[in-house]
């Protein structure tokens, strides 16, 4: 990982990977309806299906449990990986990706068993509640409550509270975002660091360059995106909200050094650096890393890109390197 306020040039040389390519011939020969043509409830199948799918190794973890914690609107279900060693370990908690609308924690089981083996950390999924049956800020708020939660409580599950890290993909990754953001408004948990997937860190626009580009032919499009979007924003004052839009922040100074990981080949690619550009602006440490020739999504399609694994190593060597300093 490169960490400067000057970031690396843009990544890649224009080019597909091979197995990226492979990926969406076979999504085309598939010849499905596209992602906006389809109810909230298909999407869910879909994603469930193709995640199991391509997933990659299922790797084994010393101790898996399920619970249900306590949030703002009722109880949010959880999934805590502790993986071989000796308590008391660092913790991730993890917010999925999905576009606020599909995903959950069965969707993103394979990835954050990878991340406890390779980084010898608990990692806790948070299954945080859907839109469109609960809007802008329902998530959010699921994010945040069950972060306090897992900072307050970290010692029943083995955990230490003082190596907390946040952690999500895509959707989930503008979860851990405004996960900081609460905490330094609320002086909250103390977190040492958000790692960034390929995260949505503008609602409010869908016109910068790498969505005109990628517009039309790759697993995630610009109308695709559109639909999670406006199936999870349901007041358009709320796009330009922080905690909707945490780019149009005027301020980000405070917040925990990251890592944002974007993919060279994806509609978010474009505002995934900006975020991190913003944050080396206001004197937050940032590690940034483009995965040249690589698609939205390719780190839960480990069964079909390598390159995934090469990510995760390089996730689990930051994760360790946090914790330990």
């Amino acid at each position: 990982m490169t960490t400067s306020t000057q970031l690396p040039m843009p990544c890649g040389r224009g080019e597909l990977d091979p197995q990226a390519a492979k990926y969406l011939k076979a999504l085309a020969l598939l010849n499905g309806p596209p992602l906006q043509s389809k109810s909230p409830q298909q999407a869910r199948a879909d994603r469930i299906a193709s995640g199991h799918a391509n997933a990659g190794v299922i790797e084994p973890v010393a101790h898996i449990e399920d619970r249900l914690i306590p949030g703002l609107a009722g109880e949010i279900p959880i999934r805590i990986y502790t993986p071989d060693g000796s308590a008391p370990f660092p913790v991730l908690v993890f917010f999925h990706g999905g576009g606020w609308v599909t995903g959950n924690i069965e969707t993103h089981d394979p990835l954050c068993r990878s991340l406890a083996n390779r980084a010898g950390c608990i990692v806790v999924s948070v299954d945080y509640r859907l839109a469109p049956e609960y809007k802008h800020p329902a998530a959010v708020e699921d994010a945040y409550a069950a972060t306090v939660w897992v900072a307050d409580n970290a010692a029943q599950f083995g955990g230490d509270p003082h190596r907390l890290i946040v952690c999500g993909d895509s959707a989930g990754g503008h979860l851990a975002t405004v996960a900081t953001f609460l905490a330094h408004e609320n002086d909250g948990p103390k977190i040492l660091h958000q790692l960034l997937i390929y995260p949505v860190t503008n609602t409010a626009t869908q016109e910068t360059k790498s969505y005109l580009k990628f517009a039309e032919g790759l697993n995630l499009t610009r109308e695709g995106m559109i639909w999670f979007r406006n199936h999870y924003i349901g007041d358009e004052a709320d796009a330009q909200h922080l905690y909707a839009s945490p780019l149009l922040a005027q301020d980000l100074s405070g917040l925990p050094p990251a890592t944002v990981i974007t993919a060279e080949f994806d509609v978010l690619h474009d505002e995934g650096r900006a975020y991190a550009e913003r944050l080396a602006a206001a004197g937050v440490p940032v590690s940034y890393r483009c995965y040249g020739g690589m698609l939205h999504g390719f780190v839960t399609n480990a069964g079909v890109m390598d390159r995934a694994y090469d990510c995760l190593d390089d996730m689990a060597e930051t994760l360790r390197r946090v914790f330990a300093s």
